[in-house]
């Protein structure tokens, strides 16, 4: 069993950047980032898989940075030039690593979930 936490988010303007981390209780080797905004589906945003393999979301491309510090079993997604429509909970995932593979912006491919972290970014 492995526990995430998340830290980080809050408010900011659009055009800003906000930062959420995400610390795990044990080893993990694909974890996620996923988002979910108010009255739609949680989908991915961006994911790190075995051998450091990475995959993001078109929308977040070219803005948003995710990186894993394996000896600290931290994930931690940088978001630069913010929009309105990136508000939503954050939230950190991570696959049981025996099956891990990845990366995956799948929800489904996850089996454990942090509680979020709320990013609102206003116009």
């Amino acid at each position: 069993q492995v526990q995430l936490v998340e830290s980080g988010g809050g408010s900011v303007q659009a055009g800003g950047s906000l930062s959420v981390s995400c610390e795990a209780s044990g080893y993990t080797i694909c974890m996620g980032w996923f988002r979910q905004a108010p009255g739609k589906e949680r989908e991915g945003v961006a994911a790190i898989g075995r051998g450091g393999r990475l995959l993001y979301a078109d929308s977040v491309k070219g803005r948003f940075t995710i990186s894993k510090n394996n000896a600290k079993n931290t994930l931690h997604l940088q978001m630069n030039s913010l929009k309105p429509e990136d508000t939503a909970i954050y939230y950190c995932a991570a696959v049981w690593a025996k099956y891990c593979g990845g990366p995956y912006l799948s929800k489904h491919a996850y089996d454990y979930w942090g509680q979020g972290t709320q990013v609102t970014v206003s116009s």
